[in-house]
Order: structure tokens, then sequence, then C-alpha cells
């Protein structure tokens, strides 16, 4: 018997901006970003993350052209780690990096299915699969594909899947946080997923299985702060909650918005994002005589008006973009509200305790993908969509 699944996750990143802007008495401050410390002049295929390194230099893992690089933003030069393949010091999709203890870092290569650990000399250690546990068919996956690290390396994670094997669609999904020495799982909280789709072809024993979510639709973000906790907005009534390590659990107070109908300009502007970023994680389960194999790949750049209409679309945006959220080194959440297509980007940024601590406007068409001591490092893009790496002094609120 052949079975064969297929699960489709887009994986979304924030964006921000620099440099005070005057605001009312009582209002949160407006900040734009001013102008950037250091660009570097050589593009990348896609960035998910980056890794400031200790003396300043960073890791770039870029999955579209398949190089794990080690950038000097100051001298304007980069240099490939490791190369391509199968076997040790080598990756066939290094597609993020994360930050380990002792300054060492975690590779994800999807294409070879694994996680690798580098050490502060970027030589490569051990690795770990992606695939945590037994997969049973009608089960939700658990893929150790992290979302945020905490300080003592645990990977937190989504659960990804369900609704295959006859088994009802999900509403919800946990966030596990995995322990990357034993693989134990638990969960550490759990969030509202989009709404998906389920198509399935083929005959009983060679039935093809596609879960889709659907575009637009509202979607707890959450990630991770440098204190372990688990920051979630939510998209019911856009407000935070953050699940701190010792279980206490504080809400933040409800943002208001105005809700933004969504055309053919925002449906065009989603899947372009969506191809700058990368496309989105596909996962693919192969079943042959009880006998599973899986393969994971980031790729399927977005497209046009051609591509609309293969998607069921809400009549309105939710209050932000779903996905990670980036977590500035204060423990601040930067979420990215949706606006209109074509107009600058939104970003509130929340404290600890929930509340609104400013107002980020970002340029059009760049995004947020990380922080270091060096400060903020954004994706911008040419006409082809190629990612080129910036990076700005952090705003003081």
């Amino acid at each position: 018997m052949v079975a064969r699944s297929f699960v489709r996750n887009s994986i979304f990143l924030s964006l921000i901006l620099t440099s005070f802007a005057a605001t009312p008495d009582g209002a949160s401050a407006q900040v734009q970003l001013g102008q950037p410390t250091a660009i570097f002049p050589e593009d990348f295929g896609a960035i998910q993350t980056v890794r400031e390194l200790p003396d300043g230099r960073v890791l770039v893992a870029d999955p579209l052209s398949k190089a794990l690089y080690v950038v000097d933003m100051a001298a304007g030069n980069r240099t490939v780690i490791g190369r391509e393949g199968e076997g040790p010091e080598e990756y066939r999709q290094p597609d993020a990096v994360w930050p380990l203890p002792g300054d060492s870092t975690l590779l994800v290569d999807l294409g070879n299915g694994r996680l690798v650990a580098l050490g502060p000399d970027l030589g490569f250690g051990p690795t770990m699969p992606i695939a945590v546990g037994d997969f049973q068919p009608g089960r939700p996956l658990v893929l150790a594909i992290p979302q945020g690290m905490d300080g003592a390396g645990n990977i937190y994670a989504r659960v990804m899947g369900g609704g295959m094997g006859g088994t009802p669609l999900p509403d919800s999904a946990d966030i596990l946080r995995i322990d990357r020495g034993s693989h134990a799982t638990e969960q550490a909280a759990k969030f509202k997923i989009q709404d998906m789709t389920q198509t399935t072809s083929g005959g009983a024993n060679n039935q093809n299985i596609a879960i889709t979510p659907v575009p637009l639709s509202p979607e707890d973000a959450w990630g991770l702060a440098p204190d372990g906790s688990v920051i979630l907005i939510r998209s019911i009534d856009y407000h935070l909650e953050r699940l701190a390590p010792d279980g206490t659990v504080s809400h933040g107070p409800t943002v208001p918005f105005d809700p933004i109908r969504i055309g053919t300009a925002e449906k065009e502007e989603y899947l372009s994002e969506l191809g700058r970023a990368g496309g989105g994680i596909q996962v693919g389960v192969q079943m042959v005589n009880g006998q599973m194999s899986m393969s994971f790949a980031r790729g399927g750049r977005g497209g046009g008006a051609r591509e609309i209409d293969q998607y069921p679309w809400p009549q309105e945006k939710p209050p932000f973009y779903s996905g990670r959220i980036p977590v500035d080194p204060m423990g601040r959440a930067w979420v990215r509200r949706h606006v209109e297509a074509g107009e600058a980007s939104t970003y509130d940024v929340f404290d600890g305790t929930g509340a609104s601590v400013g107002t980020v406007i970002l340029e059009h068409g760049k995004r947020v993908i990380g922080f270091g001591a060096s400060g903020v490092y954004v994706a911008s893009y040419d006409e082809f969509d190629l990612n080129y790496l910036e990076r700005y002094a952090m705003p003081g609120f």
C-alpha cells in the first residue's frame, strides 16, 4: 500500500524601522528607521533568520541558493561554510540559523531533514532529525522546525498537519518545547491556526491528501522572549498573552484595529510577499508497506493574478500577520499589522506586560529578520525579488 500526504505551511516573519517622531501626550511613540548602519552588497535567494556572532559577523542560511554564509557586513564580503551534500559538514537546503548556548549555532537543514549543531568555530557537530517521535497516520506531525530557542537550547516548534487519515481538520495546534538531547516533548502553549482546506485524490491503496492553509485567515502569532517566555498574539481580539517559564500567564489590553477588506491588490501582495520570503515549507509523508519516509523543502515563489483564483479568500484581513513574532533582546515583541496593499508596514511593539510602547513604520517591501548586539537586521528586495541584508540601529522607545 502506498499513501502520500503533503502538508504546506506558510511561515511569515515581521518587519520594522527607526528614528523618533513626536506624538501627542499619552500616545505611544511612532518610530521610523533612519539610514542603515550597514548594507551588504550581494544578494541572497531568501533569508529567514540571521545569527549575529560575538565578533559581529553574521550567519545567514539561504535555502534557495543552498548555501550557509558567514557574512562580514563591515568588509562587505561573505564566505560559504560547509558544502552541499548528505555527509558530515554538508547540507542540502540550509533554511535557518538559531543561537545555542556557548556561542554555538543550530542550523536547520531541510533538505537532509535534520538539525545540525555548529560550534563556536563554525565546525559541524551533532545532528538530530527534524521528525520527532513515531508518525502515525491521522495524527499531527511533530517536527522540530524551530520558531524559537530558549537559553538552555530547547527548541520551540508548532505541531504541523492534522486532518490526515480521515480525521477532522484542526482549528488549533500545540507549541511544543523539545529537548534536543532526549527529543522529549512537552506542551508549552496552544494557539489558533489558520483555516485550512483538504483535498483527496487517488484510490484506497494510492491516496494523496493535500492540506493547505486559507490565505489571510486569522491565526495567532507567537515567538519566544529571551527569558524563555512564550509570547502569543491572539487573533480573536488582538491582545498579547505571555506564558512565563514558571507557568504564570499575563494578558495585555485589547488593541483596537480597523478591518482591511481584501481586494485583488491585497491578494497579489500576499502571494508576492510569500515568494520574496522563499515560499512556504512543504512536508511530504510517504507510507510504503508500513514504512514511512519524509521530505522537507522550502520553495515555490508567490504568484500574481494567475494564482489568485486557486485559493479561497476571507472578506477581510486579520489584524496582524501570523507566523513568528520577532522578539528583541529587551523582550519586546514586534507585531506587524495588516494594512492596505502598497502602504507602509506598521508594527506594534509590546513590552513584557503586553502594553504597547511604540509604533514602528517600515518602508514598503522590507522586513525584519532578527536582532543582535549591533542592531536590527532587515531584508530588502530588488525588482527580481532577490533578498538583501541591511542593519539598522536599535530604536529606543
